[in-house]
Parts: C-alpha cells; structure tokens; sequence
C-alpha cells in the first residue's frame, strides 16, 4: 500500500460487528474465500481485502469498493471458509452500512435499518392514512356490499402513492450520486464515460438471467428464491400500471362490471369483457403468488441449515416479512371482498395499503435498495473493465 495512510474507525467497527458481521476478526488471510468464489475478478478479488479492510475499520475505502456489490451472497465462501469468519455475512453487512451512508436524509436510513425502529416507520403511514380518510369523512366501514373505493377513495391513494413514488425517485437520485462519486474515486476511477450505455444494457441482461446467480454453487436454490420474487415484483408493478390503463384510458371503474358500456363499446361483447377481465385478474393473482412463493423461499432459506452458520440480520428479516405481508394481505383483501365481509375486508385492506407504502416509500433505505445500488455498482465496474464478465 505504500506510503498510504490508513485511520481506522473503530465506531464503524463495532457497528459491522452489532449488525451482523461479528466474526470478522476470525478471518486469517487464507483466501480460501476468494479461491472459491467464481464471481471474483482475478486482480484484487474480493471478499479477502474487504475481510481486512473491515477488520481495520477502513470505512471511506469500503464505501468507495465496488467489490461488495459484486457479491451475489450466494455464501460460499462462507461455506468453504475455515476459520468460521463468514465472509458472506460481512459483504451483506457491508452492502447494508453503504446504504445508510449514503441516504438521503440519512435518519431515514437509520429508521427503515434498525428493526427496534420498525414500529416507527410502520406508525407514520397509518397515521397519515387515518388523518387523511378522518379529511375526507371516510374513517368508517362503509354500509352495503364491499367496495374499497367507498372506504379508501382511488383517487385518494393514487395521489398518496403517485406523490411517494417521485419522491422515492428524488431520493434515489440524490443518493445514487453520492454512491457513484464515492466509487469514482477508487482505484478503478473511470477513464471514459462513453461506456455507460452498452455497460447498463449488459448488467440489466445479467439481472433479468440471473446470469451471475447460476454461478453460486452452497446455495444453488437461492436463483430460483430471487427468480420468484423478482418475477412478481415486475408482475405486479405491471398489474398496478394496467389498473391505471383500465380505470384513466378505458374509463373502467372498479368494481369492475361485466356489461360495462364503455368496456362493452371497445370490446364489442360481454363475453369479451369477460375474458379481458379474466387474464387481468389471472395475471395479478398469480404475480401474487409468485411473489408469495418466493417470499416464503426466502423465510425458508435463512431458517434451514446448509452447513454455513450464517447471521441473517434484522435488516434482511424485514424485508422478508413485509413482502409476505404484502402478498398476504392483498390476496385476503380480495378473499374478503368476494366474500361480502365488510368487518374484515377494510381492514385488512388498510393494512396492505400500510405494507405497500412501506414497500414503496422505504425503497431507497430498505434491502430493496441493493437493486439499484448493485446494478449502480455492476455497471461502474464494467465501465472500469473491473467485472469479472
């Protein structure tokens, strides 16, 4: 390292340590992790110097090292390591402190990242909610049969949820570019930019098939985990924008009806409207699915023993608990509002759109962040000729 100069920051130390990474200092120097890892590049692999870097506190280094992105934590050089020292754990913990360093605002980074701060994040939405159906006098369950349009107005929610998704994008925005400046100083610094288009379409190829994910060997069943929930993510982020086609363009209010005029006029049959309405709902339920298959992947996943005494932190349980609560609680709404149970529909209709705000609005502070932090981090190495691909 030459002539460098080094402060470690023992603060940041023990942070790694109470989040996850407490059995770094078990690490050796063998290499046995970066021996088998198929992912690392073969100048400067990781996760071996980031094992020390985190040992030595060397907090500006890690937040500029785009390695711990190129990290799939498919854990087997945890698998593998034989001192016990998990690397795998320490990259994710890693990957976790770069997404709450570079936050913006950062308390929000440490709220959505500490799980005794769950219920505070939780709290605000419902108390928005609440205060903004007691505005609108809709802070009741609504008399007749079950329509969440009574209850929770469309055009109420499509301004909640249309209002938090800009400001999600404006934090990703402002984050993401500290993050870029961070790596952009690093040994691998960029020489031509001109890269940036042809480096995003093939790290985006890599994304969608899970090229890099059929690499990891311990936890080969992981891909299929990713594969579900990534896969109902898109699904339903796709239903969401087609309710916003059928309700803005085609006039097709909900409760949907089968002999709807304007449905009836474009279709030309209600017979038509019928199985239009039918592969809606049959692509939503199943992204839900999907999704809930995946999500349920994942709780197994991290409670089942592979051989590797892995750590899931708090921070990864969370996730994985609210896209259940997600799927969960948008399948029973609907269960409910096919059964006519009032008493039981709006609420639990309440709470999914609680979930899903929490989903959405915590994007840039949550595990889900890592998709755009990773794909951020894939693409700056491939532009700097340091990804493995």
């Amino acid at each position: 390292m030459g002539d460098a100069v080094f402060t470690p920051d023992i603060g940041f130390v023990r942070g790694l340590k109470e989040g996850g990474a407490d059995t770094m200092k078990q690490c050796y120097q063998c290499a046995t992790c970066s021996t088998v890892c198929d992912l690392t590049p073969a100048d400067n692999p990781f996760p071996r110097k980031e094992m020390i870097m985190a040992q030595w506190g060397l907090k500006e280094e890690l937040s500029a090292d785009p390695d711990i992105w190129l990290c799939h934590n498919c854990n087997d050089c945890s698998k593998y390591c034989p001192r016990g020292a998990r690397p795998g754990d320490v990259l994710s913990t890693l990957r976790k402190a770069v997404i709450a360093e570079n936050a913006f605002p950062r308390f929000m980074g440490t709220i959505v990242g500490n799980a005794k701060l769950l219920i505070v994040a939780l709290l605000i939405p419902v108390a928005l909610f609440l205060a903004l159906l007691n505005a609108t006098g809709h802070l009741n369950i609504p008399a007749g049969d079950v329509v969440f349009n009574k209850f929770f107005p469309i055009p109420l929610v499509d301004a909640i949820f249309v209002t938090t998704a800009m400001c999600v994008v404006f934090v990703f925005a402002i984050s993401v570019s500290r993050f870029w400046g961070k790596l952009n100083v690093n040994p691998y610094k960029l020489m031509a930019h001109s890269m940036l288009i042809p480096s995003l379409i093939e790290t985006l190829k890599e994304i969608v098939f899970h090229k890099k994910f059929q690499k990891c060997g311990a936890n080969a069943d992981r891909t299929w985990t990713h594969r579900l929930i990534v896969a109902g993510f898109i699904g339903l982020f796709i239903q969401t924008n087609w309710a916003v086609f059928n309700l803005y363009v085609l006039k097709w209010e909900t409760p949907f009806l089968k002999d709807d005029p304007n449905m009836m006029m474009i279709l030309g049959s209600q017979a038509a409207v019928m199985m239009y309405y039918a592969v809606y709902k049959i692509f939503g339920n199943t992204s839900a699915l999907l999704l809930l298959i995946g999500s349920l992947m994942l709780f197994a996943n991290r409670i089942k023993d592979k051989g590797v005494n892995s750590v899931s932190s708090s921070f990864d349980w969370v996730f994985a608990v609210m896209v259940f609560l997600v799927c969960i609680t948008g399948l029973l709404s609907e269960f409910c509002r096919f059964a006519n149970n009032a008493q039981v529909a709006y609420p639990m209709y309440f709470i999914h759109l609680v979930c899903v705000f929490y989903i959405i609005a915590y994007l840039p502070y949550s595990k889900l962040a890592h998709m755009v932090y990773r794909t951020t981090a894939i693409v700056y190495a491939k532009m700097a000729k340091r990804d493995v691909m």
